[in-house]
């Protein structure tokens, strides 16, 4: 009980001679460390704003200028025009604030607001640049004259060494299109998939919208635009994520998993040390704001503000809406193992945990032999089911004594860290064992991840790691972004000892984790139980499958100057359509993160052109026209992909117009009958490579395995695949068992994508 009594500041008793009260030095030492460590924070984020806030210039610029108007000065050159004499006139005068001491303080006031003034035209000059897209419409390869002066005068704005959100004020605004444009689009979109009829229908729709109802809603979203940082994502993020009333849990939520070929440790607890550990590596350099920006090309910055909630943040139920909770900082995680809950403290004497330290720690967990409380184990099955009834329990149950306590300490936390019962990962000759992991990531019990949390750590019994992300907060890529680089920093930074342990020796004065306590009533076990069955029948209707391609990737495909995401995006056409026997509208994830707090737009992926070619390899008689199909429609896919990200897409436009539209009580059946239109096949490509930590050529065998999320449509398929090294894609894909349009996909679907792939390939080659 040593650790127990060190964690007490101070003890007092009650005798006949009074009040005898006894200090522990150990504890007021820590205490006194940690507030230290609190205030250096507090500095170090005035610092941060103080040299993002004046970014592209420094500080130390600011005393080069003033050095220079007062040099000027006593060379008798006024480079002032007279402003300075003008200011010293207004400067009030007294015993204290000679002429001479007025004359330097009027230099360092015109010479700040000559600093201010050019960083000012800096950060507009750049963002001018950077509202020039053309270099995006360019043929792979060449670069015009103009885009080569463009990237000249981008690098000599864009200053040196940005930190993470240097460039967020610079960054220019998302552009709304012309309703005429987007409608026009919208049409091109949907005729191949319409009857001839149909189509007709829709295309008077557009028309009458497009004459009468949306110029009234295009004012109020162009006001907005110019109002608003960014005029889609807020409106994205209230009623695509937190206005749902339904699970969140394969909903909403999506998965990534660890590397493919590699355990870097076998033992759990020492991979979970080790795993939180560079998680919260990359969260000591998201608070001083170390990380780099992602940039485009090398030089075109992009926006970072969904990283700011990516820690310490927990969606909080509501009746009609849920709510983000994001807090500053969080000293603590939350564990999970075998039905009992856990707060662990990441410090000890203001300083991080050593990954030596968490394995020890996370070990205690493991061995501890107590059963879960009632009510317990089962509990964060409220959040896998239906919001309203979580809603009403949170505030019911959980909002005074020890629930509310054990509550917060879980909401409150850095994030969530499962340590799972199960051993999950590829195994060799066994292809169905990635569709175990993926489900067991995706979904789990449905009630041994806390779904809410921004995201939940998952550490199998056998090392291997993955992450169930909550999607609100931010999009799969900034999740991409942290699970690189904890992959990385585990592997090549930290490292095991021979016997797979952490590197170092653990402290054995560390207080062991606090077992979260609860008293949850029958009632609330009963709302406990309803949402586990909502949530179990939802999780046992998912099917999937995750394979890997290894016949050929992105290396061949680039060697045929063809897009390797237009490559796989066509043959998955090609699959359904061999599948089904017909095409469906296809949704294709894409980012607009060129533009401030920018995040997703749509890629309608099912082209006239991708039909036409799909069509030409049913048919054995145009086999000598298939090329040309294949790159008029890859073409194609790749110019969709660019308007897109250039902010000319479709959907975030139309999605836009309608919540204007709901606002001013306007009714608009082209609107309504558009965001009614189902997704049937909803893809996404998970981006790698976003922070280089290691070199992929030299590391084949630490590919990652990507991750995947559930089906967007009860009768229709998610598939996310990501390209990783020269010759591997691997595939998520997911569907419904209910669904009899998916009742024999993943694996239909999946054996056609392999068949299509080879096929294509055989087309660009030429052998038609």
């Amino acid at each position: 009980m040593a650790e127990a009594h060190q964690a007490v500041a101070f003890q007092f008793t009650v005798t006949p001679e009074g009040v005898d009260v006894q200090l522990s030095r150990e504890a007021l030492k820590q205490i006194y460390l940690s507030g230290v460590a609190s205030w250096k924070k507090r500095f170090a984020r005035i610092k941060n704003s103080i040299l993002t806030g004046v970014y592209p210039a420094t500080p130390s610029s600011w005393l080069v200028v003033v050095m220079a108007t007062v040099s000027s000065m006593y060379c008798r050159i006024d480079l002032s025009m007279g402003l300075i004499c003008h200011i010293r006139r207004y400067l009030p005068s007294c015993r204290y604030l000679s002429f001479q001491h007025r004359t330097l303080l009027s230099a360092a006031l015109f010479s700040t607001g000559v600093w201010l003034s050019g960083i000012l035209l800096c950060r507009q000059s750049l963002k001018l640049l950077l509202s020039y897209h053309g270099w995006m419409f360019e043929p792979h390869g060449k670069m015009s004259w103009s885009t080569r002066v463009w990237v000249a005068l981008v690098k000599v704005m864009s200053g040196r060494n940005p930190m993470l959100y240097s460039f967020q004020t610079s960054l220019p605004k998302l552009p709304v299109p012309s309703v005429e444009a987007t409608i026009r689009r919208y049409l091109e979109s949907v005729h191949p998939l319409l009857k001839d009829e149909k189509y007709h229908e829709m295309e008077v729709l557009a028309q009458a919208f497009q004459q009468h109802t949306a110029p009234r809603l295009q004012k109020y979203l162009v006001l907005k635009s110019w109002w608003a940082t960014n005029y889609v994502s807020d409106w994205w993020e209230e009623y695509v994520y937190l206005r749902g009333r339904g699970p969140i849990m394969v909903n909403s939520n999506y998965y990534a998993m660890d590397f493919l070929y590699v355990t870097p440790s076998p033992l759990q607890a020492a991979r979970a040390g080790n795993f939180v550990h560079s998680i919260l590596l990359y969260r000591r350099k998201l608070d001083r704001e170390e990380i780099p920006p992602v940039m485009a090309l090398g030089i075109v910055p992009m926006c970072s503000f969904q990283m700011e909630r990516m820690f310490n943040t927990t969606r909080i139920p509501g009746l009609e809406s849920d709510t983000l909770q994001h807090l500053l900082d969080s000293k603590h995680l939350a564990v999970y193992h075998k039905g009992r809950f856990y707060k662990l403290w990441l410090y000890q004497g203001g300083k991080l945990l050593k990954p030596r330290d968490l394995e020890l720690q996370f070990q205690r967990i493991l061995d501890d032999q107590s059963p879960p409380q009632p009510g317990e184990e089962k509990l964060a099955a409220l959040t896998a089911g239906e919001r309203v009834p979580w809603a009403e329990a949170r505030a019911r149950f959980f909002s005074q004594g020890k629930n509310k306590v054990s509550l917060d300490a879980i909401e409150r936390a850095a994030f969530f860290l499962a340590l799972d019962e199960e051993a999950h990962g590829y195994e060799r000759g066994r292809e169905d064992s990635m569709d175990g992991y993926a489900k067991s990531l995706l979904h789990g019990r449905c009630y041994d991840r806390w779904f809410d949390k921004s995201f939940t750590l998952v550490v199998y019994k056998n090392g291997k790691v993955g992450t169930n992300a909550e999607h609100a907060w931010a999009d799969a890529p900034i999740m991409g972004h942290l699970w690189e680089f904890a992959l990385g920093t585990d592997k090549f930074h930290l490292g095991y000892s021979e016997g797979g342990h952490c590197c170092g020796e653990p402290s054995a004065a560390m207080a062991p984790p606090q077992r979260l306590q609860w008293d949850i009533p029958e009632e609330c076990r009963k709302v406990i139980d309803s949402s586990y069955r909502v949530a179990k029948a939802l999780a046992d209707d998912v099917d999937f499958h995750c394979f890997q391609f290894s016949n050929f990737g992105k290396g061949l495909i680039k060697r045929f100057k063809i897009s390797p995401d237009a490559f796989i995006q066509i043959s998955l056409q090609l699959a359904h359509f061999w599948d089904k026997g017909s095409f469906c509208l296809t949704y294709e994830a894409s980012m607009t993160r060129l533009f401030r707090e920018g995040r997703t737009e749509t890629v309608r992926s099912c082209t006239r052109e991708s039909i036409a070619f799909v069509r030409s390899m049913m048919d054995p008689a145009r086999g000598l026209e298939r090329l040309q199909l294949f790159q008029v429609a890859a073409e194609k896919h790749q110019q969709m992909y660019r308007l897109a990200m250039t902010g000319a897409g479709i959907d975030r436009h139309l999605f836009c117009l309608y919540v204007v539209s709901r606002y001013l009580g306007v009714e608009s059946p082209f609107l309504a009958q558009v965001l009614a239109e189902p997704w049937r096949l909803s893809t996404s490509q998970t981006p790698q490579q976003q922070i280089k930590m290691f070199d992929m050529e030299k590391n084949q065998d630490l590919v990652s395995s990507g991750g995947g999320f559930g089906p967007v449509a009860d009768d229709g398929y998610g598939v996310s695949y990501i390209i990783a090294g020269e010759n591997l894609i691997t595939f998520h894909i997911s569907s419904k068992f209910s669904s009899p349009e998916t009742v024999r996909v993943p694996l239909n679907l999946a054996g056609c994508c392999r068949t299509g792939l080879a096929l294509q390939l055989r087309c660009v080659q030429g052998w038609g």
